[in-house]
């Protein structure tokens, strides 16, 4: 089982790389191309090319990339000849925080929307696919101007340079983790809403709103438990939304982060910078899925939770 999860992880990231490559292939024009605008005959621009290897075929370059990749090189960058590596790295530490918190507030914000859910009988879905519906443009400018400009508690963007340490402001990082957080919180409440109606309506825990249990206490003995191995495959999948989201946040912020490299490398076409940063969401969902998988897995193999296990009857009994 766990053999064939993995077999399955490898595949999808062996996909992942043709899906990535192919992608940085489609974009208009090339770094040597950008590099040389306006500056360079058609023949300096054609040894420019040949100088970064872009003169090569796709599949030779694709199949270089690759084998770089599986001895953890991922190249170097175009524009400024620095190690791919080192590049993601500097900025790594810092979308790694922001997504982390995100995550966190996510988790919050979708259990409360749940534990409301669950007080309404699973009533508040549409108004949760509403606010999933909105662009991550229109948190920013609403969070900014009621935040920022009206009440002055954090600050407009970020003022870290690439590489800084965003816990040594920790207000940078409040109103980018609440944008990449509102939207996420409400998807999720949003996917995780029918397994809660499901769970409200089994016979056991209409039964124990009959019997007159606090609505807290049914949420944690009898809904909870179906709720377990979903929410692990949800959250697997925001923390991969959230680390593909940075972008535009980080852009809209000023946030010192793998998005704000990744908007810079695609404008000049740096692609081994733009495929580096690239696969840093689809490896986190990916792992993230894989995780989940076997944590579902190990739930599976414990059995159905205690609460819903039925009662033995005297003729079952030996």
């Amino acid at each position: 089982m766990i053999a064939r999860r993995l077999t399955r992880t490898a595949l999808l990231v062996l996909a992942a790389t043709v899906v990535v490559f192919a992608a940085t292939e489609a974009l208009p024009g090339d770094a040597a191309s950008i590099r040389e605008a306006g500056r360079a005959s058609p023949e300096q621009i054609a040894q420019a090319r040949g100088q970064l290897g872009l003169d090569q075929p796709v599949v030779v370059r694709y199949l270089r990339w690759l084998g770089g990749l599986l001895q953890g090189d991922l190249g170097s960058s175009l524009s400024s000849g620095r190690p791919v590596s080192d590049l993601l790295g500097q900025r790594l530490p810092a979308t790694a925080s922001l997504v982390g918190i995100a995550l966190g507030t996510t988790v919050l914000l979708t259990v409360a929307g749940l534990i409301v859910m669950q007080l309404r009988r699973g009533r508040g879905g549409m108004l949760a696919a509403g606010l999933a519906a909105v662009p991550q443009a229109v948190y920013a400018a609403a969070l900014g101007a009621l935040l920022s400009a009206t009440l002055g508690w954090l600050p407009a963007v970020s003022l870290l340079p690439p590489g800084g340490n965003p816990w040594q402001e920790p207000r940078t990082l409040v109103l980018p983790a609440l944008t990449l957080a509102l939207p996420s919180a409400a998807y999720a409440c949003t996917l995780l809403r029918g397994v809660l109606t499901d769970a409200l309506r089994r016979p056991h825990v209409v039964d124990a709103y009959r019997r007159g249990l606090p609505p807290i206490l049914v949420l944690l003995r009898h809904v909870l438990p179906f709720l377990v191995v979903p929410a692990l495959q949800v959250l697997a999948l925001t923390a991969g939304w959230l680390a593909a989201g940075t972008a535009l946040v980080e852009t809209i912020y000023g946030f010192p982060g793998l998005g704000g490299l990744l908007v810079s490398a695609v404008a000049v076409r740096d692609v081994p910078v733009v495929q580096g940063a690239a696969l840093v969401p689809v490896a986190t969902v990916l792992l993230g899925m894989l995780l989940a998988d076997l944590a579902a897995a190990a739930v599976h193999r414990t059995g159905r939770p205690a609460a819903v296990r039925p009662a033995r009857t005297a003729e079952s009994t030996p």
